[in-house]
């Protein structure tokens, strides 16, 4: 499993990674790293997740150059 620990600053913000923890909760997909359990910890929300070897979606994207038929055809999946 991989933690990943949000700290919660402002009722706005608390409010939106409440919303994003339901949603990741009710959608499974065999094709999303689903999230596994979750613990308020004080003022940081720590999510357990599956483990997705390779990094974050963000540094891959980073990293990488993608053609447009390629990111259609990712997105599609």
């Amino acid at each position: 499993v991989a933690i990943k620990k949000i700290r919660l600053q402002g009722l706005r913000k608390k409010e939106l990674k409440v919303n994003e923890l339901m949603v990741m909760k009710v959608n499974r997909n065999p094709n999303l790293v689903n999230c596994l359990d979750s613990y308020l910890v004080g003022e940081e929300l720590q999510l357990v997740m599956e483990y997705m070897d390779g990094g974050t979606l963000s540094n891959v994207i980073s990293k990488t150059y993608l053609s447009e038929d390629e990111m259609a055809a990712i997105s599609r999946e």
